[in-house]
């Protein structure tokens, strides 16, 4: 007489936290491809016409001189930079904690709590660092010509990277921080400051005649990043020393990982 046993199929092994981060990530590209329209949009439209008016328009009409246009450009790419890393944080961020809930998605991931956030900061990151490749295209058709300094490439892409960090960093913060019938008022009242306070249209060096408004700069990240790529590309003009700007965009960086991180948890958890 012969015993049949039944066996129970073994359960899928369950995949690793790396694996389920990379994956999540690669979903994210992949819609950012799908959506290209969308991003180049978001990214392009603003500085291209920054870039337009400031640096063309006013050049053409004798306010601005062809150097000024070639000054600008760094300033730009740095802005372009931070703010595509913030906006692709905070936005998506709030919206996913109030309107859609889509972060339970996420959270069900078989990845620790931060491994969502940090997974958001690298995709801002990614997202940054193609802006900065298509700013560069938009400069030349724009202005004839793009400031360029080939031994300064490291810097500029090592200050960039860190630039994108810290923006990606500020938007979780705010994208945790603020809740969804307050973030037209914050936004109002940080970006305008932002943009404008960042030696996006001016070297820090400049501003030597103002010295409040020279110490109130330094309290916004985005201008170590726009000094740094200014330095990078155009070294023969009076910048802050690299070394000062990436060390400032370090620790921006950290703090302002580790009270996006505690906003997220909270809200997480919550």
């Amino acid at each position: 007489m012969t015993t049949l046993t039944e066996t129970t199929p073994a359960a899928p092994p369950r995949p690793s936290a790396l694996s389920a981060f990379t994956a999540i990530l690669w979903r994210d590209v992949f819609v950012t491809g799908k959506e290209l329209w969308v991003f180049l949009a978001q990214t392009a439209l603003q500085p291209l016409f920054m870039l337009f008016v400031f640096a063309k328009v006013l050049n053409a009409g004798g306010y601005v001189s062809e150097e000024y246009s070639l000054l600008l450009l760094p300033g730009i790419v740095a802005l372009t930079a931070f703010l595509t890393a913030l906006q692709t944080v905070s936005f998506p961020l709030i919206m996913e904690f109030s309107f859609t809930m889509e972060i339970e998605d996420r959270l069900l991931a078989p990845l620790p709590t931060w491994a969502v956030a940090v997974e958001k900061i690298a995709l801002a990151m990614l997202r940054s660092a193609a802006s900065v490749v298509l700013m560069y295209p938009i400069g030349f058709l724009v202005l004839g010509d793009v400031p360029w300094h080939s031994p300064g490439v490291p810097l500029m892409v090592v200050a960039l990277l860190l630039g994108g960090w810290v923006g990606a960093a500020i938007g979780l913060t705010l994208g945790t921080m603020v809740p969804p019938s307050k973030i037209s008022i914050v936004f109002a009242l940080i970006m305008t400051p932002l943009m404008f306070t960042g030696a996006t249209q001016y070297p820090w060096k400049s501003l030597d005649s103002m010295a409040w408004f020279q110490v109130v700069t330094l309290f916004n990240p985005l201008t170590y990043l726009s000094e740094a790529v200014r330095a990078a590309s155009m070294p023969h003009v009076p910048h802050i020393a690299p070394w000062i700007s990436l060390l400032a965009l370090a620790g921006f960086g950290i703090a302002f990982t580790a009270t996006g991180l505690r906003g997220f948890r909270r809200r997480a958890v919550t």
